[in-house]
């Protein structure tokens, strides 16, 4: 009797935490199919509202047009923000525009998201991008998202190895979310991915601000200020193991490292 009890009382804890991260996966695809059915019926301006964009519509000149049209799949557009040199913002913080990328030749994570999610729109695809957030000790990721069939994938720059290109392969947001977060750490191992926000549909941002704009900060902060749902509670914050010795030291493998010559 008293280990039925014992048994009891160890189930109903489990029962609660499984309900509640089944209503928060719950709230989160409904967030994200209501954002889906928001940006079909509100209405956009005849300028950006085509499905697939020209150049007259992004306002770009005919070489940087030319240069983002031959980027005709996601990954021949991840193989590009790879190839270009990390921006490692010497002279302060930046958020280039796609025009400032493709005049300077070097971005970082959000600056490559946007300029995949141009690349994308220029092939007929909406332009989306997510933002991932982490605690107050890492930075915060973007991540241009597309779609193949029922199933997500990104397209995403990182300097290291791990936060880069996500197959088209994860049936929600979460599940996308969730797998950038074993690698998502500090230099002392400690995993810091947090939460995901509501995708951003570019078409319903002005082209001026992150297109052609000298700087995209009110776009920075938009992303900033969308609702974010978690990844994780606050009872599994305190179960997180840290990377160890051996998976520290492949994350300090870079691609461009700072002070190298770029070109």
């Amino acid at each position: 009797m008293f280990q039925r009890r014992e048994n009891a009382g160890h189930i109903q804890p489990a029962i609660r935490r499984g309900c509640a991260e089944l209503l928060d996966a719950m709230w989160a695809s409904i967030n994200v199919l209501l954002c889906a059915l928001l940006t079909i019926l509100t209405p956009m301006s005849s300028r950006i509202a085509k499905r697939l964009a020209s150049r007259e519509d992004l306002g770009l000149d005919k070489l940087e047009y030319a240069i983002l049209r031959r980027l005709r799949t996601p990954q021949q557009i991840q193989a590009f923000v790879n190839a270009l040199p990390i921006n490692h913002e010497i002279g302060g913080e930046t958020v280039f525009s796609v025009r400032q990328v493709l005049a300077y030749r070097r971005a970082h994570c959000i600056e490559a998201a946007l300029l995949a999610a141009c690349a994308l729109w220029v092939q007929g695809e909406p332009p989306r991008v997510m933002r991932l957030d982490c605690d107050a000790s890492d930075y915060p990721h973007v991540v241009a998202l597309f779609r193949r069939g029922a199933c997500w994938g990104a397209i995403s720059k990182s300097n290291g190895v791990a936060l880069r290109y996500r197959d088209p392969i994860y049936r929600s947001l979460r599940e996308l979310a969730i797998s950038y977060f074993h690698e998502y750490s500090t230099a002392g191992g400690r995993k810091t991915l947090r939460s995901y926000a509501v995708p951003l549909d570019l078409r319903r941002v002005d082209p001026g601000l992150w297109i052609t704009a000298d700087g995209c900060w009110e776009l920075h902060d938009q992303l900033e200020r969308r609702r974010h749902y978690p990844l994780i509670s606050a009872g599994q914050r305190k179960l997180l193991s840290r990377r160890d010795a051996f998976e520290r030291a492949s994350g300090k493998m870079v691609q461009f490292p700072k002070g190298a010559r770029q070109r």
